[in-house]
């Protein structure tokens, strides 16, 4: 028989278990270079130099990069979309409260963290009210 604690306290060490963490406690999180670039989708070493990296947290807001929408049977619509978050990286999500069709280029988001069905908190964006 496995012992599988091992794997979680693994997943829990790893760049990805400590991103993980930071979206439960409702954070979107993000590494940085000593130069101050930032890093995403989380690593253990900076590319190209191996470098040490730190974890930051984003403020959440970003512009939508690009969309589409996706048609999958016996389902509603749905976007998937490119968010370049404001602290300087690009992620993969989706935005939520419009129609999948509705989603727009240059639209600007909100990250809000949402716990799916397979128990993992993800972070998907909404449309920021900004004020006229």
């Amino acid at each position: 028989m496995t012992d599988w604690t091992m794997y979680d306290s693994l997943a829990q060490a790893s760049p990805l278990g400590t991103y993980q963490a930071y979206c439960q406690q409702g954070h979107l999180a993000y590494q940085t270079t000593p130069e101050g670039e930032a890093v995403f989708f989380p690593r253990v070493a900076a590319p190209q130099t191996g470098q040490a990296l730190s974890w930051q947290i984003s403020k959440g807001l970003g512009t939508v990069y690009a969309t589409t929408v996706v048609h999958a049977k016996d389902q509603a619509p749905y976007n998937v979309a490119l968010i370049d978050v404001d602290e300087g990286f690009r992620m993969m999500s989706q935005v939520h409260g419009l129609a999948a069709e509705s989603v727009r280029i240059g639209q600007r988001v909100q990250v809000w963290m949402r716990q799916d069905e397979d128990g993992v908190t993800r972070p998907y964006f909404k449309p920021l009210q900004e004020a006229l």
